[in-house]
């Protein structure tokens, strides 16, 4: 069957046949989509979307090669791999830069797959400056392909949510920041069809700072301000998750950082709190250290490395050359 491609300004989605078109959504409308299914009940699935989360290319690939539905570009992890922590000294455009790649990384995976893309949220912290910057980023990363964009309610500079130092601006400016970002996505849709404006998903880092009402009480503006999803950062008991999911409607995200704040509950459990999504922020990152930093002490030591690395083949196709010579041999002229 021929594929028919349709490319709006750099978004890098599909119409066609073959499996990859999604009725010929942008990535925000199969966000939405796969959301609402969540929510009605028409997801066949005891979890909640599982978003293991990507920060360059390649993990993008593993995530979509993995067969997961969504994924999260963390801007813990894009720090991490331009060298810096997560203390927002990376800056909109390197942060707009890696949307990019992580889109390029789930759009190569998703024609090997003969799929449509995975959508995939962007952390946009605090949207590097005042609303209008905020709008800005908004309508950047949807340039990007990007389904939907995270803002928070921190003090810039913001940092991870589960370390010390950070702090809150004011409700009123945080409900603004929002109000903001959804008016830059309702725009975005006005320019370039519906459903086009990526999702926003309102964070609050409030509870650790103000208290669990404040936390709540932040959310519940948001989703009056126009955000599409809430996120209650570091919850610290089972029971603030089960309130918070009680209290606060609409598409919620539980952030399973492994020794942080929150409790890390099995997803069948965070679904049945009523968590729409479960994030796993640094796993792949930390789980990469991990096994860089055995490799380095074996190579200083001259010790073998075989029994922790892939089979070249492997390393090969994760990276993508099988369906590059595939390609290659396709348009060869001899």
């Amino acid at each position: 069957h021929a594929i028919q491609y349709l490319v709006i300004v750099g978004n890098l989605w599909f119409s066609g046949v073959d499996g990859l078109s999604n009725h010929g959504a942008p990535p925000p409308q199969r966000l939405k989509n796969l959301l609402d299914s969540e929510l009605d009940g028409t997801r066949d699935s005891k979890v909640p979307i599982m978003l293991p989360c990507c920060y360059d290319g390649l993990t993008a690939r593993l995530v979509a090669r993995a067969g997961f539905e969504a994924t999260f570009m963390t801007g813990f992890g894009v720090s991490a791999v331009n060298g810096f922590p997560d203390t927002q000294l990376i800056s909109f455009q390197e942060m707009q830069q890696a949307c990019l790649r992580v889109n390029e990384g789930l759009l190569s995976a998703s024609l090997e797959q003969n799929r449509a893309a995975i959508p995939c949220i962007a952390d946009g912290d605090t949207g590097y400056g005042n609303a209008v910057n905020v709008k800005r980023t908004i309508q950047g990363y949807a340039r990007t392909g990007m389904a939907g964009v995270m803002i928070e309610d921190q003090v810039s500079p913001k940092r991870c949510g589960h370390v010390a130092g950070k702090s809150v601006v004011p409700l009123a400016q945080a409900i603004q920041r929002v109000r903001a970002a959804a008016d830059a996505r309702d725009e975005y849709s006005q320019q370039f069809g519906a459903g086009s404006g990526p999702l926003i998903l309102a964070r609050t880092d409030a509870l650790k700072t103000d208290g669990f009402e404040a936390g709540i009480e932040r959310c519940l503006a948001f989703l009056e301000a126009g955000a599409d999803m809430t996120f209650l950062e570091a919850p610290e008991s089972i029971e603030q998750m089960q309130e918070y999911c009680r209290r606060v409607p609409g598409p919620k995200l539980a952030n399973m950082l492994e020794q942080g704040s929150t409790p890390i509950l099995p997803p069948a459990e965070l679904k049945e709190i009523g968590y729409t999504m479960a994030a796993y922020p640094l796993t792949l990152l930390s789980a990469s250290i991990k096994v860089m930093e055995e490799s380095l002490s074996r190579i200083a030591s001259g010790e073998s490395t075989d029994d922790i690395i892939l089979p070249f083949a492997q390393t090969k196709d994760a990276v993508g050359f099988t369906r590059y010579a595939t390609e290659e041999d396709k348009y060869k002229t001899d």
